[in-house]
């Protein structure tokens, strides 16, 4: 995978998130502040207006957007997106290339970086009901190619998200409302699924 497979990735995923912005918002209106579809949408125009020209490699792609995640999303979201891209690019094991295995250590690095800024467990709902069962999948079809391997995550991803909705949640803003949060599915579980889909449809379309 290239620089500009992935930068093409980061692209995707901000379309994906513009396409799902009033939807983000109306998941999060029932258990949350009702603004990350807005929030996730103004955060990754503002990634996409610092990718052209592309950064030299992987690993400064990776420290943009995680840099301008941060510094522009709002909420938990910012710090906690921010921190997945941030781990991702220094767990990279050379600056340069990256293959179906150095991408899939990246992704874990990430998400471990997640769980340890939110103190978040599956189960919990939040978004690491899905990314922690997607890393899983991608190491389990690694060896297929990075297509499969991001296929394989993002039919986790989304299996992660709906088995969010029964769940009460145990961290976040959600959490304030106690029982009355199930029934709903988690934002930051829908947000990650369509981050994994758009790396998935990203590396297909590169094959």
């Amino acid at each position: 995978m290239s620089t500009d497979d992935l930068v093409a990735w980061i692209r995707a995923f901000r379309d994906a998130v513009t396409d799902h912005k009033d939807e983000l918002t109306r998941l999060d209106s029932e258990i949350g502040d009702a603004d990350h579809g807005s929030n996730m949408a103004r955060g990754l125009d503002a990634v996409v207006a610092k990718l052209d020209p592309a950064p030299a490699s992987p690993a400064e792609l990776f420290k943009t957007v995680g840099m301008t995640l941060v510094s522009t999303v709002g909420g938990a979201s910012g710090p906690l997106y921010g921190t997945l891209f941030l781990r991702m690019g220094p767990a990279l094991p050379s600056p340069d290339g990256v293959d179906t295995a150095a991408l899939g250590a990246a992704l874990r690095a990430g998400v471990e970086g997640v769980i340890a800024r939110g103190k978040a467990e599956p189960g919990d709902k939040t978004m690491i009901d899905a990314l922690s069962p997607a890393i899983d999948a991608w190491d389990a079809a690694a060896d297929d190619g990075p297509a499969a391997a991001a296929r394989a995550a993002a039919e986790a991803a989304a299996r992660g998200r709906d088995a969010t909705e029964p769940l009460v949640a145990r961290k976040g803003r959600a959490s304030y409302l106690g029982g009355r949060s199930a029934g709903h599915i988690d934002p930051g579980a829908a947000s990650s699924t369509l981050l994994l889909e758009a790396l998935a449809d990203t590396l297909a379309a590169a094959e």
